[in-house]
Order: structure tokens, then sequence, then C-alpha cells
């Protein structure tokens, strides 16, 4: 049905009669459309009360006007009442933006999980033909850094404001994030995925160590206990497994040792947090960063190995490895990225979850595409090391009772 709302302003006026109580006070009423905002309806409401006068009938049918004289008919035009002004809208608005955002953060956990299986292959197939973890690492930086170029010069994302201080603070995470990826490829290249990321399984247990010997944050013992089946896991997977070697083995825990000592310095040194300065920005800064630190390493250890000419004489094919070398290090800054704007949505411990998960996936599918031989035992190990990951990762966020 169309309904119209009365309001006080409204010309021409309406001719009222000698009895009624409107006269005395000269009220101006206007019809005004019921899709204006509904507080027309308190207005009127209130203006009457405050005269002293009863509340006006706000809402007039359109055929108890028809009967008026022709110089007391209005001009107007009615409006239905929309449906959105039901009461139950804002419950299906709140539930339909709830699914939004699941749906979003379900799609952040794939594109990480995708991302991080490509990076894990294409890295793993130029490492193969191309034994230089220096030269790759720094690659994958110099691409990172464009990106986050490319981002901040086209207003993609606000570009930071940074001062002196805050590089200085910046400074350490950039080295030991230079160190862990590094060292993380120089494992690649020498083991099997599965048994890297098997290995990189042991983070928590660095974790826990170097908390407790620089900032004194002493773990509980359900803590201690969910370290027990991941180092296990661990040793049983490395006395089994066929690719194994020492130097692929200690790269991955050289990896673990820096990437954690990343995560102790990040508190130990607190950076001042600006307005312009998050997470993203942060991680951006240190991908620029790391690419100036190891370039000059690499120059001065290997050399210019990504001339054409170097690859040709190798016997290399040329657009292969560059074509697989840019897709890996496209994934690497991609994987990392999305893990921040997870990270900014859900919880540690949840993000803890999903990098557990995320492991799993990877040394699956690794395994799968290379057609890695993993025996009983090996599988076994791996198995025991990820639901230690899974169970630490629960059992953090349990809080040591205070006296």
């Amino acid at each position: 049905m169309q309904s119209a709302v009365l309001s006080p302003s409204f010309t021409p006026l309406l001719r009222p009669k000698p009895h009624d109580p409107l006269t005395r006070k000269q009220t101006l009423l206007r019809l005004r459309p019921l899709s204006a905002a509904s507080s027309s309806f308190a207005t009127t409401s209130a203006a009457s009360s405050f005269h002293g006068l009863p509340p006006l009938r706000s809402l007039v049918s359109l055929p108890s006007l028809s009967d008026r004289r022709r110089d007391d008919a209005l001009a107007c035009r009615a409006t239905a009442v929309p449906e959105s002004a039901s009461p139950g809208d804002g419950d299906a608005s709140s539930k339909s933006g709830g699914i939004l955002q699941t749906l979003q953060l379900g799609a952040l956990f794939g594109l990480w999980y995708l991302f991080n299986i490509y990076f894990n292959i294409y890295n793993k197939q130029v490492l193969k033909v191309f034994p230089f973890p220096l030269t790759v690492t720094t690659v994958q930086f110099a691409v990172g850094a464009t990106l986050v170029l490319f981002m901040w010069t086209t207003n993609l994302y606000k570009r930071p404001k940074i001062s002196a201080s805050q590089l200085a603070a910046i400074l350490p995470l950039a080295v030991v994030h230079t160190m862990g990826n590094l060292f993380t490829n120089m494992s690649l290249g020498k083991v099997a995925v599965s048994f890297t990321h098997t290995i990189k399984a042991m983070e928590p247990f660095f974790s826990v160590l170097l908390s407790a010997l620089f900032l004194g944050e002493m773990p509980t013992i359900w803590v201690v206990l969910s370290l027990m089946p991941i180092v296990g896991g661990v040793a049983l997977a490395s006395l089994t497994e066929a690719s194994f070697n020492w130097a692929g083995f200690w790269s991955a825990m050289a990896s673990n040792v820096t990437f954690q000592s990343r995560n102790v310095l990040s508190k130990k040194v607190m950076v001042k947090k600006e307005e312009s300065l998050d997470n993203i920005n942060l991680f951006s800064i240190i991908t620029v960063m790391s690419f100036f630190l190891l370039a000059p390493a690499t120059l001065f250890v290997e050399g210019i190995k990504v001339t054409p000419t170097y690859l040709l004489s190798a016997g290399l094919d040329l657009n292969q490895l560059y074509l697989r070398s840019l897709i890996a290090a496209m994934c690497f800054h991609a994987y990392q990225q999305v893990s921040y704007m997870i990270l900014a949505r859900v919880t540690p411990v949840t993000h803890s979850v999903g990098n557990c998960v995320k492991r799993v996936v990877v040394i699956v599918t690794s395994v799968l595409f290379f057609r890695t031989p993993v025996s009983p035992i090996n599988s076994l190990g791996t198995g025991i090391a990820l639901a230690g990951v899974f169970l630490y990762s629960r059992v953090k966020k349990i809080k040591p009772k205070t006296a």
C-alpha cells in the first residue's frame, strides 16, 4: 500500500477548520515521501509534543485525501514502503557479511597453499639444473622488490614513511630474513622438498628455545610435551630419508634458527609503530633491504650466472629456466604477502595451525609430483613430526597459572 509522511513545513497550507486546534499554533504541514529518512516520523512527533499537542498522525492513505475540495488538494508523490525496511534485514545483512568474510578468508588460505606449492615445485626444478642458491635467492628478492616498488608507485598500497631510526631497527630483521631464505634454497638444492619441509617442522622447537634464552619466556609443560613428537618424528624421518645428506640437513636446520631468530628479534627490537607501517609494508621493506644485502655477496661469491651466454654455454634451456625462475620468484613473494594478509585477519594460533596444514599439503604434493621414494618408516616419522606441530599450535595458547 502506498503511503506518505506529513512534515511541518509544507506549502501550500492546508485550510484548517475554525475548531481545529492547529489554528492557534499555525502549524505548517508538508507532505514528504516515506522513502526519505525514517527520522521524519520522529521529527513530526517531536514537533507536536513540543507545542503541547497530541502527536500527528504520520501515515495518511491516499484515498483520504481524494474527497478534499480542489483548493485543498495536495500535489504529492507517494512512495511504497521499501521491503528493505523489514526488521529482519539487519540480521540478514550481518549474516551475508559474515559469509562473505568467511569466503574471502578461505580464498586467502587457498592462495597461500597454492602459491607455496608452485614456489616449491618450480624452485626445486630450477635448483636441480642451476645449483647456485645465492643467485636464485637474489633473483627472488629482486622480483619481490620490483613488485613492491610497483605497488607503491601505482598506489595499489600506501607507501610508508620511514625514518632512519626505523630502518636501523628493521635492519636486523632483514638480515635474518635474508639468511633464512638463503638456507632454505640451499637445502632445497641438496635434498628432496618433502625432507626439507620435514626438517623445517622443527621451527617450534627453536622458537621455544630462543624465546627462553633471549626473552626469558619459559614454556608451559604442555608446550614442552608437544615438542617431543616433533623432535622424535624429524629424527625418525632423517634416519630413513633416501635423499639425506648433511649439507641439506644442516641448511634446513640453519633456516629454522634464522627464521625463529627473526621472530625473537621482532619482539626484542620493538619497531616504532606508525599509521603508515603495517605488517605488509614491514615485509615489503624487509624484501627490498634483503635484495640490497644479498646482491653484493652474490656477485662476490658466485659472480653473474644469469646471463644468456653463461646459461647457453652450460647447456641449459634459456627460456625454460627464465620462465620457471620468474614463476618461482613471483610465487615466493605472493605467498608471503598472502600469509601476512591472513595473519591480519585471524589469531596467531589459527595462523600457526594453517601453517601446519600448509606444510602437510606441500610435502604430499611434492612427493606426488617428483615421485620421491618414501619408506613407511619415513612416512611415519614425518607424520609424527607434523602431528607434534599441530599439537604445539593448539597448546601454545594455554597460559601458565599464576600464584
